[in-house]
């Protein structure tokens, strides 16, 4: 019997889209590779001050959380890391030391808690390291150099991202969807949550991380600034938390 099937004469339609070029191809598996869960900077020992804003019940549910991280990462310590990306990675493209040495500088200086900058600066140490032993690149090891100061987090994938050409927006864009993930994760862990509810509160957050995204893209030094003061009360706090899970 002739078997029939809807599908079109040709194969036109499903190759509407280009295929990645071999440059895109790989700027798109290291991006992927180094803001995995499974990239080993140690991020999961971190809730940047979610722990302590569970335990006072600020964080109680999904909503709440949704709430909560909205704020962090459009008016407080997310908006600010993309900024510091963003500037460093357009230091490290264009070859401008004196820029690059003060944006990390001031991104070094700029954490408002001790364990904050225990968290920023140990995820960004071992991002370098491992980024160096297993994705060297020339004249990446020059710009570590350059940064003649601790290297926090958002220094550290600028710097890496830039040496490697992999391009800015798309640098944000993984870089916050990273740091949305693993905050999702601690207040999963804390709440707690189910897996679909965490799912929703990431799909919730799609348009701030987006909206934030472009935001810190375009937004000079002087932008920098935060309205988020129970947050970083927060990591205050967890300092002196008598029962603690995370680091932060």
């Amino acid at each position: 019997m002739l078997m029939t099937t809807n599908r079109p004469a040709d194969n036109s339609s499903l190759n509407d889209s280009p295929a990645l070029s071999a440059d895109e191809g790989a700027a798109l598996y290291r991006l992927m590779t180094w803001l995995s869960p499974a990239f080993p900077v140690g991020a999961f020992s971190y809730s940047s001050g979610i722990e302590w804003a569970v335990e006072a019940g600020d964080i109680a549910d999904a909503a709440s959380l949704q709430d909560w991280l909205s704020a962090m990462l459009s008016d407080g310590a997310g908006f600010c890391d993309g900024v510091f990306l963003a500037h460093v990675h357009r230091a490290a493209s264009d070859g401008d030391d004196k820029a690059l040495r003060e944006v990390a500088e001031l991104a070094s200086a700029f954490v408002p808690s001790r364990e904050r900058q225990l968290e920023t600066t140990t995820q960004g140490k071992a991002f370098v390291e491992i980024a160096r032993n297993a994705w060297s690149h020339e004249g990446m090891e020059q710009l570590i150099a350059i940064c003649d100061s601790p290297i926090v987090y958002p220094v550290a994938v600028g710097l890496v991202s830039a040496a490697h050409g992999v391009p800015l927006s798309a640098t944000m864009h993984g870089f916050f969807h990273a740091v949305v993930s693993n905050w999702i994760s601690a207040g999963a862990r804390l709440v707690p949550l189910g897996q679909t509810d965490s799912q929703r509160v990431l799909a919730a957050l799609e348009p701030v991380v987006v909206s934030t995204g472009h935001r810190a893209m375009a937004a000079s030094l002087d932008d920098l600034g935060g309205a988020t003061f129970r947050s970083d009360i927060a990591s205050m706090r967890h300092e002196t938390q008598y029962t603690r899970l995370f680091r932060s």
